[in-house]
């Protein structure tokens, strides 16, 4: 009789349990929400009953009906930045979430470069990282989220992840990347900002990406999907990270998308570029908030194998084509802050600045600076020499007047040699020269490994290692 009674205490309380409100992870305390916005809210109750919701910052509450599996969603609209502020759900059952801001809300994923946390890598620092952690005060209005690593054979509902204020210890452990970015939009926009980090070391694009999608790219075999044996390394196989790191996030209302990876992709270019295309359409559309901008970070120069051979420029030249295949994106460069014996570069603050002014200068409609890289267009030869457009802001390529290097020129035989270059006065055409090409057929620009960057625009974003030919490389 004793054993019979636990078990109905325990069944009881297990119902008790169920009963309550069960919001996913990405919600809690301290979290942001993005401003005037119809802000998502799920999870699961009792089935058959209401959920209300009551937000401090408004008189008016929302009720989400609880279907039969339990689950129910609700859009919660959100006012102009603000708070701290208390969201209230309950289902007869209360259930509060505290100190909630509202502000401008970024997820911020990729591979290692995005992951390398402010306090930096073991023998591996960030340049700046002391100042900024040591500095950090909970009072300034940047909450920081990190999801928990994780892989899973099929869309997890779940996941690990915490909501954390502006503090030492939390800056020192949040995505640096993600972090000086966040830091410089509040800083600029005084408002507000939440970053949600979702990254793993060492992944392809392929991982990121969710079943339906990646079965339109033949060569991956998903087989393994549906196979119980254990799998090696599943943080490398497609899907794994998108049902475990992504899927349990949509669709927590966002202003849009960072994303720093492309390194363990670098030896397929022409499949990452049609990966990559693939990968921001089916975010957009799982969100399903519209077009939603995406910044992305090209990979920095780094020696890999061999200095001088050219993979990573191939990867490089996949990610400028990508501007071309994905709406309502940007690209910052870092072709002049990589290292080429390390490949996690210090400096991370200068990439989330300019993540920050393509934010700022495309999604927030702020004027004055030139955040894009310039884009090559056409060239022309005449003389000798080889004359190259680009698309580029109003104060056009710099600097003016230095002799610039890292350009290699080929004729007819397609063998290229080292050459010159500088800006032409007055038109702002780029000019190549080289002695030993009497007629100019292709110019390239940075491409190799580890090339150092000499060209610039006049906010001193750098060109983007390029090519005017398509000759076949290996």
């Amino acid at each position: 009789m004793k054993k019979i009674l636990l078990s109905l205490a325990a069944l009881g309380a297990a119902l008790g349990v169920q009963a309550k409100v069960v919001l996913p992870g990405i919600f809690g305390d301290n979290m942001v929400l993005q401003q005037q916005s119809e802000a998502q809210f799920w999870g699961k109750a009792a089935p058959g009953k209401k959920v209300t919701i009551r937000p401090s910052w408004s008189t008016k509450s929302i009720t989400a009906d609880v279907g039969k599996d339990g689950r129910w969603r609700a859009a919660v609209p959100t006012p102009e930045a603000g708070g701290p502020y208390t969201v209230e759900l309950s289902d007869g059952e209360r259930l509060t979430l505290r100190d909630v801001l509202i502000g401008e809300v970024w997820l911020c994923s990729g591979q290692s470069n995005m992951e390398m946390p402010v306090r930096g890598f073991f023998n591996q620092p960030v340049e700046g990282s002391a100042d900024a952690i040591i500095r950090a005060k909970a009072a300034t209005p940047i909450r920081l989220c990190t999801v928990k690593r994780g892989t899973a054979r099929t869309p997890q509902e779940e996941c690990t992840a915490q909501w954390l204020k502006h503090t030492p210890e939390a800056v020192a452990g949040t995505s640096a990347t993600a972090y000086f970015f966040a830091q410089y939009l509040q800083s600029v926009l005084d408002v507000p900002v939440g970053v949600i980090v979702t990254c793993w070391g060492g992944t392809p694009v392929e991982a990121w990406m969710d079943r339906e999608t990646i079965s339109g790219f033949k060569e991956f075999d998903l087989s393994f999907l549906d196979n119980p044996a254990p799998i090696k390394a599943p943080q490398n196989k497609p899907c794994g990270l998108y049902n475990s790191m992504i899927a349990p996030l949509v669709p927590f209302t966002v202003k849009g998308f960072l994303w720093y990876q492309g390194e363990s992709n670098r030896l397929r270019s022409t499949q990452y570029r049609a990966l990559m295309s693939s990968f921001v359409g089916m975010l957009r559309s799982r969100w399903a908030q519209g077009e939603l901008p995406f910044y992305y970070v090209q990979i920095a120069p780094y020696r890999y194998e061999n200095a001088d051979e050219i993979g990573s420029a191939l990867l490089r030249e996949a990610q400028l084509r990508n501007l071309e295949d994905i709406p309502s994106s940007g690209m910052a460069t870092t072709l002049d802050i990589g290292n080429r014996n390390c490949i996690h570069p210090a400096k991370k603050q200068q990439v989330g600045m300019r993540l920050a002014w393509l934010a700022l200068s495309k999604t927030y409609g702020m004027k004055g600076i030139d955040a894009e890289t310039p884009v090559y267009e056409k060239m022309e030869v005449a003389d000798g020499k080889a004359y190259l457009t680009f698309r580029v802001g109003r104060e056009g390529l710099a600097p003016l007047g230095d002799t610039l290097t890292g350009f290699e020129v080929a004729g007819a035989d397609r063998t290229f040699h080292p050459a010159t270059a500088w800006i032409e006065k007055g038109k702002g055409r780029l000019i190549v020269a080289c002695d030993a090409v009497l007629e100019p057929v292709a110019v390239r620009y940075a491409f190799r490994n580890a090339p150092e960057a000499s060209l610039f625009n006049a906010s001193g974003i750098p060109v983007s290692s390029f090519r005017t030919d398509d000759w076949e490389v290996k």
